[in-house]
């Protein structure tokens, strides 16, 4: 529903009931924030972020891991080079040596171009211990990350197999639910060899004795009899809405308002869905059916009570 500023009591009725229709969207997964779920469904989305968080883990530990291997192989590098040079400076000894005997040099400067090589000598095998340092250092850190991912993290195994545990929860509860709507078709109601009229009387009478279950049963032959179904999709989401099953409740409250939305009984319909997105935590669309209440029907009872509810989310 729109929030820009309305000008004309009007306008806002006009928009408020243009907009009522969007406003519901209970058992839907798909969206960032879904509302109004049944207990399976709650499951299926808890369990979807949880692999969704467990992936990111893994994904974390795959970079760290290549990151620290990408580091070894610049130390592994750096000893290459190192060892190259030695092997380079061990030939120029020799090769001086060698110039040496040829050339019959005094030994006092033999001994000092000896000693130069020896000195660069050793300050590369000294470089070279800092880097073989540097390179224990980095197995270590890479040890200790590893042994934490083992300690703290499922592996790649154990996250395959976590996914076929979450597809297999689906296909069970796939095949539970094909059970309970092959049950529901065979099962007959009290009502199912009544006439419709009739069966609407006996449906609300189970409602005023508070036998919901046998109540929602009539009503739902009722709608497949196609007989008042806006009435009776209304009269199911009022029991769920007793019930608490709020997800529920807003659903048939949605489906009956989509059918004939200038029914006695809208009041306490857009009311009843206010309250249920409030308590599955859906303030804002809350308050817009609270708004809704009071532009189109000011003076009722249900009016009254959406205010006393906007003050409190305020």
């Amino acid at each position: 529903m729109n929030k820009r500023v309305l000008f004309l009591v009007s306008v806002a009725i006009s928009n408020i009931l243009a907009n009522e229709p969007s406003a519901f969207g209970a058992g839907d997964l798909t969206i960032d924030n879904p509302y109004g779920l049944t207990s399976s469904e709650k499951v299926l989305l808890e369990t979807k972020r949880n692999l969704h968080k467990v992936e990111a883990k893994s994904n974390s530990q795959a970079s760290l891991v290549d990151s620290l291997r990408e580091r070894v192989d610049g130390l592994q590098s750096v000893l290459e080079a190192i060892g190259k040079k030695a092997h380079k400076n061990r030939l120029n000894i020799q090769k001086l040596s060698q110039k040496s005997d040829q050339s019959f040099l005094n030994v006092e400067e033999y001994e000092k171009r000896l000693s130069l090589s020896i000195e660069k000598n050793r300050k590369d095998i000294e470089a070279n211990l800092a880097s073989i340092e540097k390179l224990k250092i980095a197995i270590s850190e890479l040890s200790e990350i590893v042994e934490s991912i083992n300690s703290k993290y499922v592996s790649q195994s154990e996250f395959k197999l976590l996914v076929k545990d979450f597809n297999n929860f689906k296909k069970s509860l796939a095949n539970e639910l094909t059970k309970i709507k092959v049950v529901d078709k065979k099962a007959t109601s009290s009502c199912s060899n009544m006439p419709n009229a009739k069966a609407d009387t006996k449906a609300m009478a189970y409602f005023e004795k508070k036998l919901y279950t046998k109540a929602i049963e009539c009503y739902k032959h009722l709608i497949k009899n196609s007989y008042r179904p806006a009435h009776s999709h209304y009269m199911i989401g009022e029991m769920m809405y007793r019930r608490k099953e709020y997800g529920d409740a807003i659903s048939y409250f949605k489906k009956s308002a989509s059918l004939y939305s200038k029914a006695s009984y809208m009041p306490k319909l857009l009311l009843h869905t206010a309250i249920s997105m409030k308590r599955t935590k859906d303030y804002t669309n809350a308050k817009n059916f609270f708004n809704a209440v009071i532009a189109k029907y000011p003076n009722s009872k249900e009016a009254n009570k959406a205010r006393s509810y906007l003050e409190k989310l305020q």
